[in-house]
């Protein structure tokens, strides 16, 4: 519930992010009623809880920071100690909003920029979320609140008619947070700016199944990877995953390709096409029975290979380690992008940072405020 081959010819052009996650609990036992996490180009880079009651760096090229503000980590373990009683004070809002008592509750946030490197175009959100749906997430353009469910409407309302909170917001996420996000990325470069291009293998479970295309190994994730057929990319018998983290701060995706109406005289017509964004050169593999790993027959694995010869349960043992990740942080905060248009859509389930709980309005500076 809770919820390599090194090479840097030219830098790629990166959509660096700087990202936020706030997660307020009751009812989780044995777990931090509040936790933070940043993150920069989703390398995490600090982290606080209740129980620790200290902000923390989790990179060490975040220890420059001080050098700009020599107070720092004491700021933002004051800014998360307010933000602490806020969420607190929240879900005991949003528990009588939807007529609650007990139980598991949780209060998710999420707030930060995105800036591209190469054409200067910057983007941001503050998003909330509660219980694992969408609550309410600021509208850039318009400068209001979105309440997509009726218990968020008092809370639209009451921040809207904050119009000096909702300029101090703008600015935040159009300039401050960006301002941030590239003293960062500058404290990083060396970790955020490298070039890693992955391992890519052909992967097939039985012989009536898909056959997957598994790139692991990647950095940044700027990256296409698809099948196609001669020179024409597929859409059609094509299953997309998500990209996903590797436990070495690099990225992994798989695209599966449905061969079942694919004639045995064809398969030489498909290859899997992995692109990195500022790198020229593709790396296409050819869909070829001979370089499919598989556990039907084709070739006998080794219990001491298996993990080498199965990316299958290295990517399991990838995704079990984020979840830990991810319920030590941020208590099952998920975000999913999409891209509609052209243009990037942020799912909610977040939100951004509150005030002290006995403040009644919100300050022009803060990102967050009492519900």
């Amino acid at each position: 519930y809770i919820l390599f081959i090194w090479f840097c010819s030219v830098c790629p052009t990166v959509l660096h992010s700087l990202k936020y996650f706030f997660t307020g609990s009751s009812g989780v036992p044995n777990f931090p009623e509040y936790v933070s996490v940043g993150l920069v180009d989703d390398v995490q880079t600090d982290y606080y809880d209740s129980i620790t009651q200290r902000a923390v760096p989790k990179q060490d090229w975040m220890e420059k920071v001080t050098g700009y503000l020599p107070n720092y980590w004491d700021r933002e373990t004051q800014r998360c100690q307010n933000d602490q009683q806020v969420f607190k004070a929240n879900i005991d809002i949003a528990k009588r909003r939807f007529n609650q008592t007990g139980g598991v509750h949780i209060v998710q946030v999420m707030y930060g920029c995105e800036w591209d490197d190469e054409t200067g175009v910057t983007n941001g959100f503050n998003q909330h979320g509660y219980d694992g749906e969408d609550f309410v997430a600021f509208d850039l353009k318009t400068k209001t609140w979105i309440a997509p469910t009726p218990q968020a409407v008092i809370t639209k309302h009451k921040w809207d008619g904050l119009p000096g909170r909702t300029e101090g917001l703008k600015n935040y996420l159009t300039q401050i947070c960006v301002d941030w996000l590239k003293k960062y990325v500058n404290y990083g470069r060396s970790t955020l700016l490298r070039t890693e291009l992955p391992s890519v293998s052909l992967l097939q479970k039985t012989p009536s199944s898909p056959v997957t295309c598994h790139a692991s190994g990647f950095y940044p994730n700027k990256i296409m990877l698809f099948w196609r057929r001669d020179e024409e990319e597929l859409h059609e018998d094509i299953d997309h995953g998500e990209i996903l983290h590797n436990h070495d701060g690099t990225f992994q995706k798989s695209v599966d390709l449905d061969v079942s109406s694919v004639k045995p005289e064809d398969w030489g017509r498909y290859s899997c096409v992995f692109q990195l964004s500022g790198v020229e050169k593709d790396i296409v593999t050819k869909l070829d029975p001979k370089v499919i790993k598989t556990n039907w027959g084709r070739t006998e694995i080794k219990p001491e290979t298996e993990i080498k010869q199965f990316p299958t349960v290295v990517v399991l043992g990838t995704v079990v380690g984020l979840l830990v990740l991810v319920v030590i942080c941020i208590t099952a905060v998920f975000i999913c992008r999409e891209r509609n248009n052209g243009e990037r859509r942020v799912s909610f389930f977040n939100t951004i940072q509150f005030l002290i709980v006995n403040t009644p309005a919100c300050d022009t500076l803060s990102t967050v405020c009492v519900l």
